[in-house]
């Protein structure tokens, strides 16, 4: 086992002392802190589907999160960020009934909002520049920059997946291009895997297989070639006067594409249709997945007849949501977050099995790695260090800028591969891992990292500052910055008693209350 550093035992004294109230309290105590007032949540429509599904299963849906709850929740699901403490209180004096609908409308407008989102989509379309994708920096910065405008327009989802099925040009200067070069083989075979897969949620190997070859037969007319700019290709459709390209679509139905149209074009007419069984129920349940950390159908890429969707009422719901509103799916995203399913207390009120598996209560887990490192730069002041294998334009990134905004998926660092950041080669759900290991305990735990991160920290000085001697007061103030809300007495008894022990003078006690603070369960997950 590695040695504990020197300073460290302090952290790890505080964190059991926590940990041993955590012990004490149980249940009881995490209600306090997790739940809202019994009175109920408005119901929507949307929530009126779930209790409906709930009830069949005599499963109970939870109380309503509290506040200061759902303030820190919904800035770490709609931006990938943790609130500043004046943003937290602003919310939490805000007596409005219908706050938290007008905090998630002002995050929807945040510019981060199209960091974190983009980063999310560039996960599921394979948005990296070396092996064995390969799309070269130039491209993923312009295919990037297409996926993260899109987003913060709010292109109508038809008119996004079209623009990649059919378009044709340079990798550079037509981004959307892209989305054929990011598919790790280029024979027609691979690009109906990757077609079925994104705009389908379906894994094509699962096909029969005449409706398998029918995909693949609409995109065996696709070619590219390079031009005198180094790594830049051209994609287009082979104008050669091949015939009309007779095939099956994957619904079993027969199609004649005429020689001089681009069969993509049919394909993408036949997908984009509000009838399609696939199209709008794979882009909410991607939604539903991306919110909820599963989706309606989980995993959200595995649509098949032998994994039906849990809440299939639900389902059908949000994709004719989708389909009337022109193919909004910020509208989509926005029903999701003001329902009363997902302002839930993540205290389940029943089975906690069952109670996940029915979205009765709100999950638990922990953050994505570019969120996590973010947050832990934002307290210590500091900017992550990237590294790429390649010395290629755009692969240098300024350390202030933030992890959720790293276009390329080759550009890493340590600390996003021990934190289990998506290596993106395939564009499956499964590839990002959230699941905490020793490794990733150790790290948070005794690094020289986050020790030189808190030694440094201007927020932490500043908290200091602030506070002089009143104690309470900086128990308070590093609980809101860290946590989103205010000390239980019992917090305040058990940090007070660490810091007039006289083991340790006040800055370095507070800093090993931050650093404590960092390794709960509290701080490291979603609640």
């Amino acid at each position: 086992m590695r040695p504990v550093k020197p300073g460290v035992l302090a952290v790890v004294t505080v964190v059991a002392l926590l940990s041993a109230r955590d012990a004490r309290s149980g249940e009881h105590e995490a209600g306090r802190i997790f739940d809202g007032p019994k009175t109920a949540a408005e119901t929507t429509p949307l929530d009126e589907l779930v209790l409906a599904a709930q009830r069949r299963e005599r499963v109970q849906m939870a109380r309503p999160c509290a506040d200061a709850v759902f303030v820190r929740r919904a800035y770490l699901d709609v931006i990938g960020t943790l609130p500043e403490p004046r943003e937290v209180r602003a919310f939490l004096a805000d007596r409005g009934k219908d706050r938290r609908t007008r905090l998630i409308d002002d995050l929807l407008r945040r510019e981060e909002y199209g960091d974190y989102w983009s980063l999310r989509w560039c996960d599921a379309l394979r948005v990296k520049s070396e092996f064995p994708i390969n799309l070269w920096p130039n491209a993923v910065q312009a295919y990037h920059h297409w996926i993260r405008d899109a987003v913060r327009r709010n292109l109508p989802y038809d008119l996004f997946a079209r623009e990649l099925l059919t378009s044709s040009g340079s990798n550079f200067r037509t981004p959307a291009v892209n989305f054929y070069r990011a598919v790790q083989g280029r024979e027609p075979d691979a690009l109906a895997g990757a077609v079925a897969l994104t705009f389908m949620g379906s894994r094509i190997e699962t096909w029969p297989a005449a409706r398998r070859q029918g995909l693949v037969a609409l995109l065996s007319r696709i070619r590219t070639k390079r031009t005198r700019e180094w790594k830049e290709e051209i994609v287009f459709h082979d104008p050669a006067p091949l015939g009309p390209l007779s095939t099956v679509l994957p619904d079993g139905a027969e199609l004649v594409v005429p020689a001089d149209v681009d069969p993509r074009r049919a394909l993408a007419d036949w997908l984009i249709t509000e009838d399609n069984p696939w199209f709008a129920r794979c882009a909410v349940n991607r939604l539903w997945a991306w919110v909820f950390g599963r989706g309606l159908v989980h995993e959200p890429d595995d649509f098949r007849p032998g994994n039906p969707a849990v809440m299939p009422a639900v389902l059908d719901f949000l994709a004719e949501q989708l389909v009337d509103s022109g193919w909004d799916l910020q509208h989509v995203l926005r029903l999701i977050l003001c329902s009363r399913t997902y302002q839930q207390s993540p205290v389940p009120s029943g089975d906690p099995k069952k109670a996940a598996r029915l979205f009765a209560c709100y999950p638990v887990r922990r953050l994505d790695a570019e969120v996590l490192i973010d947050a832990l730069d934002w307290i210590g002041g500091t900017g992550e260090t990237y590294l790429s294998r390649i010395p290629e334009p755009w692969t240098w990134v300024p350390e202030e800028d933030r992890t959720i905004a790293l276009a390329d998926g080759s550009i890493t660092s340590p600390f996003l591969e021990l934190f289990g950041r998506p290596s993106r080669d395939t564009g499956l759900f499964v590839e990002r891992s959230n699941r905490p290991t020793d490794d990733q305990r150790l790290y948070l735990l005794n690094s020289t990292a986050m020790r030189r991160r808190l030694e440094g920290s201007p927020r932490l000085r500043a908290l200091v500052k602030k506070a002089g001697r009143d104690l309470n007061g900086l128990i308070a103030e590093t609980y809101i910055t860290l946590l989103s809300r205010s000390p239980t007495d019992d917090e305040i008894g058990t940090v007070r008693a660490y810091f007039v022990s006289g083991e340790r003078r006040p800055r370095e006690a507070a800093a090993d209350l931050v650093w404590a603070l960092i390794n709960t369960k509290e701080f490291l997950y979603r609640h």
